[in-house]
C-alpha cells in the first residue's frame, strides 16, 4: 500500500475534483434564482443548534410555497456536502425532520444521505487514492485486510454485505472514511449502495425524529447518548449474525 501516489493530488485530479464543485455551484445558483425575490442572508450552513432554529423559523414559509425548490435545494446542499468532506450533515437531518415531519424527514434523509455518499465513493474513486492514504493510513490497512478477506472468496460477498452494514449501523469507523476508502479497497459499488440505503435507517431516525421537537434539544450530543450508541451498536451485532451462524456450521 505504500507505493500509492503521493499526496496532494495532480493537476488533473485537481481539475475533476474542480469541475465536480462547479458542477454542484451552478446547480445551487440556478435553484436559487428561482425562489421568490427575498431577503436571504440566513441562508448559511447551520454550525449551531441556534444556527438551525433561526433557518428552521426562516424557511417553514418557504417550505409550504416553493415546496419543490426546497427539497431540490435540500438535495443539492446534502449532497455536497457529503461530496466534499463538509462537516454538518447531522444539522441538515435535524432541519428534514422539524420541516417535514419523521416520515417525510426520514425519506429526505436517506435518500440524500445515499446520493451524497454514491457521488462521494465514485469521486474518491477518480481521485481520491492520495487523500485517502494520506489522511488515514492506519484505517485504511484495517479496512483493507477486513475487505480482502471477506471478499477473497465469491460466496463471500454476503459477508462483505453485513461487514458493510454493521459500519454504517455502528459507529465504529467514521461515514466520511467508509465513502472514501470503499472505492479504493475495490468494495463493489452494488454492496456500498445497499449497505449504505439500509445501514443508515436507525441513526437518520434518531436524529429525524429529534428533529421534529428542535425547540427542546439542548446539544447535539444528547442525540448520541450512551443507551442510542448501545442500541446501534445491537443493531450492528444483529447483522454480523449470519456470519456467525455460517461460521459455527462449517
Amino acid at each position: 500500500m505504500a507505493g500509492g501516489r503521493r499526496f496532494p493530488l495532480s493537476r488533473r485530479e485537481v481539475a475533476a475534483a474542480t469541475g465536480v464543485l462547479a458542477s454542484y455551484m451552478v446547480g445551487l445558483v440556478g435553484l436559487y434564482l428561482t425562489m421568490p425575490t427575498s431577503d436571504y442572508r440566513f441562508l448559511k450552513l447551520p454550525r449551531t443548534l441556534e444556527d438551525l432554529r433561526i433557518l428552521r423559523d426562516h424557511l417553514e414559509s418557504y417550505t409550504s410555497d416553493y415546496t419543490l425548490q426546497v427539497l431540490m435545494c435540500y438535495f443539492t446542499v446534502y449532497i455536497f456536502m457529503q461530496t466534499f468532506m463538509i462537516p454538518g450533515t447531522v444539522f441538515m437531518s435535524l432541519l428534514a425532520g422539524s420541516l417535514f415531519g419523521v416520515v417525510g424527514g426520514m425519506v429526505l434523509v436517506i435518500v440524500a444521505a445515499t446520493a451524497g455518499a454514491s457521488s462521494c465513493f465514485f469521486l474518491s474513486k477518480m481521485i481520491g487514492r492520495p487523500l485517502v492514504f494520506s489522511l488515514w493510513p492506519d484505517k485504511l490497512t484495517f479496512f483493507q485486510a477486513q475487505v480482502n478477506w471477506k471478499n477473497s472468496v465469491a460466496k463471500r460477498r454476503e459477508k462483505l454485505f453485513n461487514y458493510m452494514l454493521f459500519l454504517r449501523v455502528t459507529p465504529t469507523l467514521p461515514n466520511t472514511f467508509i465513502n472514501m476508502a470503499s472505492p479504493i479497497v475495490n468494495v463493489p459499488y452494488r454492496v456500498f449502495f445497499l449497505a449504505t440505503s439500509i445501514g443508515l435507517i436507525p441513526a437518520a431516525y434518531v436524529t429525524v425524529r429529534a428533529g421534529t421537537a428542535l425547540g427542546e434539544l439542548r446539544s447535539v450530543a444528547d442525540l448520541y447518548d450512551f443507551q442510542s450508541i448501545a442500541t446501534l451498536f445491537f443493531i450492528g451485532i444483529v447483522t454480523l449474525s449470519p456470519t456467525f451462524l455460517s461460521k459455527g456450521q462449517k
